[in-house]
């Protein structure tokens, strides 16, 4: 366990909450849940912490103005994003995830391969991919990318819930040696890449790749 991990469960149990420990320490949301889900929250220690700091509790009852009102447009924009895209039909299924793989999948033939660090968007091609094509599950393969210091056993076992990949099917990962320049607590569950060796396949997902950047009635106007 790193210092990072520790002071974070200290934290947490001191009742601190997910958005304060992720402020002292400088660690994303996802990595502070990952870091303290086992950690019990006692909210009588946070109320009792925050009132003996009068500071802390003035401060919250003022918040800035700019700040919320930022926040009030992002929850509005939300809501009218997911308003204005709605249910997907089989057919928006098929075109979003075909944009997707066009922007981040891998272009060499042979395999389909996908890599990013945020779980929406694994989660997304990887029922895409299962849906659309028929796909032999013994042959799916996931590879971390995950810096040296961060715990590679709770990232796989992370991806592996998410995906339903078992971690027995996971490459051996590439552990990024830590650098200065680089916050190594930022994707704390690194980067996976989900892998499927099938030229056919991959062919297949080019295809709709090549349909879709060259459909002129796909364009507006």
């Amino acid at each position: 366990m790193t210092a990072q991990q520790e002071a974070a469960r200290r934290l947490r149990a001191d009742g601190w909450t997910y958005r304060e420990i992720c402020a002292e320490l400088g660690v994303s949301r996802a990595s502070v849940s990952l870091w303290v889900r086992d950690v019990p929250f006692d909210e009588s220690v946070w109320a009792a912490r925050v009132g003996a700091n009068r500071n802390w509790g003035a401060r919250q009852a003022r918040p800035n103005r700019l700040k919320a009102a930022r926040l009030a447009e992002v929850d509005t924009l939300r809501a009218e994003g997911r308003r204005r895209i709605g249910r997907l039909t089989e057919q928006e299924f098929l075109v979003a995830g075909t944009a997707l793989y066009a922007g981040e999948g891998s272009k060499r033939d042979g395999s389909v391969r996908f890599a990013n660090s945020d779980p929406r968007m694994i989660l997304f091609f990887s029922a895409w991919l299962r849906h659309f094509f028929p796909i032999d599950e013994t042959r799916l393969r996931m590879r971390m990318y995950l810096h040296v210091g961060l715990d590679i056993d709770a990232a796989n076992q992370f991806w592996s819930e998410l995906t339903g990949i078992p971690v027995a099917q996971f490459g051996q990962p590439y552990r990024a040696p830590a650098h200065p320049t680089v916050r190594t607590a930022k994707h704390v569950l690194g980067c996976p890449s989900v892998n499927y060796s099938c030229s056919r396949t991959h062919r297949a997902v080019m295809g709709l790749v090549e349909a879709l950047l060259t459909c002129e009635a796909s364009l507006p106007g």
